[in-house]
C-alpha cells in the first residue's frame, strides 16, 4: 500500500501538481495518465523517493518492499542476466552477497558460523532457495531462453536487456510495483504475457503506459494528471476516454438541462459497467465505476489534433500486386518469394519479429530502396503518403514549420498552411518555430501534415504511434478507421491494430502468412501461433 499525503512539486513557478491525496491499495493497478509534460514520470520517481516532493509525503505499508522497473540500461552490464534479475530484491540479494563471502572466508571463524546461521535463517524466510529457479522461470515468461541466463549483461541487445530489466521489477513479488512504459520495446506475445502476469498480481501496481490496450487489460483505475491536480477515477483507460469526451459533448451542449446531462451519464456509466473488461477485477471494478460520482466526470483539459485525411479520388481496384519479392541485409534474408494482391477496401498490418523486414518493403514499395528479387506494381489510381520510420534528416534544417511545410505543398500561402499545422496544434508564433528544434512528438505531428496535404487514398504508415502522446494517438486511431481508402501498416500498438485492420499479413524469412480477421483472433489462434513460429 503506498499513501500519498498533501503531496505537491513545482519548478520554479510551475505548478506540476499539489494537494493530492490517494491512497494506492493491494489488488489494484493504477494507470497514470496526462498530457504530455504533465509530469506522469516525475509523479513515479516521487513515490519511489528518486525525486523530492515540495511539499507532503509518502509512506509504504509497515515492512513492504517497493519495485521500480529501470531505465538505465547499462547499469548493469557486468553482470550476469540472472544475478541482475535477482538484484531486483535488493535485501534478498545483500543477504546472499553476505553469506557467500562468509563461506569463501579461508578463516571461518565460529562467530562467522553463527553469523551465517543467522543469514541462512533470513535467506529462507525470504524463499531464497526457490530464488534462481523463480527468477529464471520470469525470465522465460519473458521470452528469454535458459542458455542466455548467464551471458553478462553488455552482451545483450537493447530490446532483450527490457525485458531483463522488467524480470528484475516483477522478482520476488514486491508489495509495491512502479513501472514507467513496461511495453516499449516488446513484442505482442510478451506483452501478452506482462498482461496475463499483472491483471493476476495480488499487491499494488502504478504504470505508466502509451499503450491503450495494455491500459485497458490491467488497469482497475486511471489515475489522471489534469488541472494541476491528481484525480483517481475507477475503470480502465476506455471508461476514462469514453467519459471525458461524452463530458466535454455535454459541456458544448450549454442549453441541455442539467437532468438530462446527469441522466446522460448515469447511462453511459450503467452501459460501461455491464460491459466491464474480462479479469478478475471485473466485479469490484464493475461496483465502482456504479458508485462514481456524476459531478466527478468533467472534460479534460487535453487538446486532441485534428486528424483529417481526405482522398483526391476514390481508389480503384487494382491498388498493387507484389510477386516473388526478396530482401537481404547483411546476409541476414528478411523476406523471400513475398506475394500478395491488394484489394480495394483492404486494411493491411505487416507484422515481423525483424521490423527491418517491414521498414525494407515500406521502402521497397514506396521507391525508396531496391528489392534484390521481384516486382510490384501500383494502380494506376493511386496516391499513396508516407510515415516512414526515419525521417530526422526532413529537420535538419533551420528552416520555419510553415516553410518547411510549403515544401510539400502546391499551395505555399502562409494562411493555407497555417490550417494545417494549426489541426496538429500549432497555433499562433509556434508556425514560426525552426524545424531543427522540434521534440519528437512534434515532427511526428509535422509529418502527419505533410500527409494530409497530399490527399491521398493509400497510406503506408511504418509504426505511425512512436513518439505521440496519448491524445495524438487516439486522435490518429479515430481517423484511420474511418479513413476510405487503403492502409499499410506496420505498428506495435494492439488498439491501433484492432480497430483498424481487417487483414494481417505475417513475413518472415521462411514463409509469410496472409490472414483475412481481426487481430485479437490472430494472436489467440493456437494453430497460427504454430504456424506463425516457422516462419523464422
Amino acid at each position: 500500500m503506498i499513501t500519498v499525503s498533501n503531496l505537491g512539486i513545482q519548478f520554479g513557478k510551475r505548478i506540476l501538481f499539489q494537494d493530492v491525496n490517494i491512497n494506492f491499495t493491494p489488488g489494484n493497478c493504477y494507470g497514470i495518465i496526462g498530457a504530455n509534460g504533465a509530469g506522469k514520470s516525475t509523479f513515479l520517481k516521487m513515490l519511489s523517493g528518486e525525486v523530492e516532493n515540495t511539499k507532503g509525503n509518502v509512506s509504504l505499508g509497515s515492512g513492504e518492499r517497493l519495485s521500480v522497473l529501470k531505465q538505465n540500461h547499462s547499469e548493469f552490464d557486468e553482470h550476469t542476466v540472472i544475478s541482475t534479475v535477482l538484484m531486483g530484491h535488493s535485501l534478498l540479494w545483500a543477504v546472499m552477497e553476505e553469506k557467500d563471502s562468509l563461506y569463501a572466508k579461508s578463516d571461518f571463524t565460529e562467530d562467522d558460523g553463527h553469523k551465517a546461521s543467522e543469514l541462512e535463517e533470513k535467506f529462507a524466510e525470504m524463499d531464497g532457495w526457490n530464488a534462481e529457479s523463480n527468477a529464471a522461470s520470469l525470465l522465460s515468461g519473458l521470452g528469454i531462453k535458459e542458455e542466455m541466463h548467464n551471458e553478462l549483461m553488455r552482451n545483450l541487445d537493447g530490446k532483450v536487456k527490457v525485458k531483463v530489466l522488467l524480470a528484475q521489477a516483477l522478482f520476488g513479488k514486491p508489495d509495491n510495483l512502479l513501472l514507467d512504459e513496461p511495453t516499449n520495446d516488446l513484442d505482442f506475445d510478451t506483452v501478452s504475457w506482462l498482461e496475463g502476469y499483472l491483471a493476476n498480481f495480488e499487491n499494488t501496481v502504478l504504470v505508466v503506459s502509451h499503450d491503450r490496450h495494455f491500459l485497458d487489460s490491467i488497469c482497475t483505475h486511471i489515475v489522471d494528471i489534469d488541472f494541476n491536480k491528481i484525480q483517481l477515477f475507477p475503470g480502465n483507460y476506455t471508461f476514462w476516454y469514453e467519459s471525458s469526451q461524452l463530458a466535454l459533448r455535454q459541456l458544448q451542449t450549454q442549453n441541455k438541462k442539467a437532468e438530462d446531462r446527469k441522466k446522460e451519464l448515469q447511462d453511459f456509466i450503467r452501459r460501461f459497467s455491464a460491459n466491464a473488461s474480462k479479469s478478475k477485477q471485473t466485479t469490484s471494478r464493475k461496483k465502482m465505476i456504479e458508485k462514481l460520482n456524476i459531478e466527478e466526470i468533467k472534460p479534460s483539459t487535453r487538446k486532441y489534433p485534428g486528424i483529417i485525411f481526405t482522398p483526391e479520388r476514390e481508389p480503384g481496384n487494382n491498388i498493387l500486386e507484389v510477386k516473388n519479392l526478396s530482401k537481404k541485409v547483411n546476409g541476414v534474408t528478411l523476406f523471400k518469394n513475398l506475394s500478395f494482391t491488394i484489394q480495394k477496401n483492404d486494411k493491411i498490418v505487416f507484422l515481423s519479429r525483424d521490423t527491418r523486414a517491414m521498414t525494407y518493403l515500406f521502402e521497397i514499395l514506396k521507391g525508396h530502396a531496391e528489392p534484390d528479387s521481384g516486382t510490384f506494381i501500383w494502380g494506376q489510381t493511386i496516391l499513396k503518403a508516407y510515415l516512414p520510420l526515419e525521417y530526422e534528416e526532413l529537420f535538419k534544417t533551420d528552416i520555419t514549420l510553415v516553410d518547411w511545410l510549403g515544401q510539400f505543398s502546391t499551395d505555399t500561402t502562409e494562411l493555407y498552411l497555417r490550417g494545417f499545422l494549426g489541426k496538429m496544434l500549432f497555433s499562433g508564433e509556434e508556425i514560426y518555430k525552426k524545424a531543427n528544434v522540434l521534440s519528437g512528438g512534434e515532427k511526428v505531428r509535422c509529418m502527419i501534415a505533410r500527409m494530409m496535404i497530399r490527399n491521398a487514398n493509400v497510406m503506408l504508415l511504418d509504426t505511425p504511434t512512436n513518439h505521440l502522446d496519448l491524445e495524438s494517438i487516439q486522435a490518429f486511431n479515430n481517423t484511420l478507421i474511418k479513413f476510405k481508402g487503403n492502409i499499410l501498416m506496420s505498428s506495435h500498438d494492439h488498439e491501433f491494430i484492432q480497430t483498424i485492420c481487417n487483414r494481417i499479413i505475417e513475413i518472415g524469412p521462411k514463409g509469410m502468412i496472409d490472414k483475412l480477421m481481426e487481430f485479437d483472433d490472430y494472436v489467440s489462434d493456437d494453430k497460427l501461433k504454430e504456424q506463425r513460429s516457422k516462419l523464422y
